[in-house]
């Protein structure tokens, strides 16, 4: 019989406070479709979902939560279109 071989038990992958609320902000922008708003809607979304991230992490501090509001606009941001290339003509 062989024996058994012993593996290193690994550790569970815990997220931090921060990434637990970017990942949870992530999620709410793209089930509440704030992507594509106008700039004003997303303003009011991103006032309310600051405020109530800040009362559920409550760990977070004011840096913490002003960088997850500039991911979270980053994020809501409609993808940039590529530079259009110049066609070129085969002589």
């Amino acid at each position: 019989m062989s024996k058994a071989k012993s593996r290193p038990r690994s550790e569970p992958n815990v997220q931090s406070p921060f990434e637990q609320a970017r990942d949870e902000m992530f999620q709410h922008i793209m089930r509440c479709e704030v992507i594509g708003a106008d700039a004003e809607h997303q303003a009011e979304w991103f006032e309310g979902t600051m405020s109530y991230l800040g009362e559920r992490y409550h760990e977070l501090g004011e840096k913490e939560l002003k960088d997850l509001r500039v991911l979270g606009e980053r994020f809501a941001q409609p993808p940039k279109s590529a530079a259009p290339q110049p066609a070129t003509s085969v002589a």
